[in-house]
């Protein structure tokens, strides 16, 4: 299994930026850390393993870069305003410096957006703010509200970054396009944001399928489990 190291100055962060891929070729996969991590934690969780088959294969690519979540949502050393100034940036970071770039690998011109915990919050955040570059959301035990994070601050960029909250009011219709996995479990201490979240597309009738798996923790073991299981999904040819 092919991997590489890619480290780049970030014009939109102005930092440094770090990610992981792994394959030598297919769909491309953005596939995010969970809180705080660090681009190498899904390969060192195990979780990129699972997804062997597909990747010796060339069926799929995985991209994982690295999260901002200390210097935006966990940073309670600054205001909550510039905390999500942060994120904007590295939503913007996420677009224009690794999906543009990689979106044009296969015919379809679109990705797929993939993560765990609050990485499913990331994926989905960025699919439905995003929906024309997104082919698939894979989120596995997300949360899709960041209120808890901003202190009772409240803005447009706090709204827009709330799924809960702003898929009322889209009409993009690459939405209803989109092929839209959440997997969750009864265990799972994202139970009722999934649940909810789920209630939110169906009334907007946007197909959506929720895993609910039972009796297993919002942990690695599951995820792992999900993961191969929704990559199957994706039309390859």
């Amino acid at each position: 299994m092919k991997e590489e190291y890619f480290k780049w100055y970030s014009p939109h962060l102005s930092r440094d930026i770090e990610m992981l891929v792994f394959g030598h070729a297919g769909y491309p996969i953005i596939l995010f850390p969970t809180s705080m991590g660090s681009f190498h934690e899904n390969k060192d969780m195990g979780l990129i393993d699972s997804a062997k088959w597909f990747i010796e294969r060339g069926l799929i690519q995985i991209f994982c870069p690295d999260s901002i979540d200390k210097d935006s949502f966990y940073n309670k050393n600054i205001h909550p305003e510039h905390r999500i100034e942060n994120h904007v940036k590295y939503d913007k970071m996420i677009c224009h410096e690794i999906v543009e770039k990689v979106k044009n690998n296969t015919s379809s011109g679109k990705v797929v957006m993939a993560g765990c915990s609050f990485g499913g919050y990331h994926a989905a955040n960025f699919a439905f703010r995003h929906p024309g570059y997104v082919s698939h959301l894979f989120s596995m035990s997300g949360a899709f509200t960041i209120e808890s994070f901003m202190d009772g601050f409240h803005n447009d960029d706090v709204f827009y970054n709330s799924p809960e909250d702003y898929l009322f009011g889209l009409n993009d219709k690459e939405l209803w396009n989109m092929d839209i996995v959440l997997g969750t479990s009864n265990w799972d201490i994202c139970f009722d944001a999934n649940l909810k979240l789920s209630k939110v597309l169906s009334e907007r009738n946007i197909h959506q399928w929720l895993d609910i798996r039972q009796d297993k923790n919002h942990d690695w073991p599951i995820w792992k489990e999900m993961f191969p299981l929704y990559i199957s999904r994706i039309k390859f040819f």
